[in-house]
């Protein structure tokens, strides 16, 4: 008989009664109250971004007269990838004066204050890279200038 007893008080001690039951239910609305914070907390913050609240805006100045040779967004997604399609013809085969070249993007996108394009969040290339935070390493060895002739060591 005492040996049922320990069990059914072990059993009663362990199993959630009506107390656990709303000390669960209180956390889960505290929960779902959290999630639902964070939530509302959030969606100013994004209509003030993309209405261009907070979030600075890149200055694209495009001094060149004409168009690309491509649609801006298609410049915007893919001009690397071009980039980097054309050096191998130029580098190893000597290929020049190929419809996309850094140096056509230079001659055309370089600023008419400093003749640059890069250097001031006013330059083309600096104002677009510094926006998505993507280090701008072509200059690295290119020239930023139009005309330049070599490649910087």
């Amino acid at each position: 008989m005492r040996a049922l007893t320990t069990a059914v008080r072990r059993a009663s001690a362990t199993a959630p009664g009506p107390a656990a039951a709303r000390g669960d239910r209180a956390r889960g609305l505290r929960a779902v109250a959290l999630v639902l914070l964070v939530g509302a907390l959030f969606v100013p913050l994004s209509a003030s971004a993309q209405a261009g609240g907070r979030t600075p805006q890149p200055e694209i100045v495009i001094d060149a007269e004409g168009g690309c040779v491509a649609p801006p967004d298609e410049m915007r997604r893919n001009h690397m990838n071009m980039l980097i399609h054309q050096r191998p013809l130029t580098v190893r085969q000597g290929v020049r004066g190929a419809e996309v070249s850094l140096r056509g993007c230079i001659e055309c996108h370089a600023s008419r204050e400093d003749g640059s394009a890069i250097g001031t969040r006013r330059n083309f290339c600096q104002s677009c890279h510094d926006f998505v935070a993507v280090r701008l390493d072509c200059f690295d060895c290119h020239q930023a200038r139009p005309g330049a002739e070599g490649v910087r060591r």
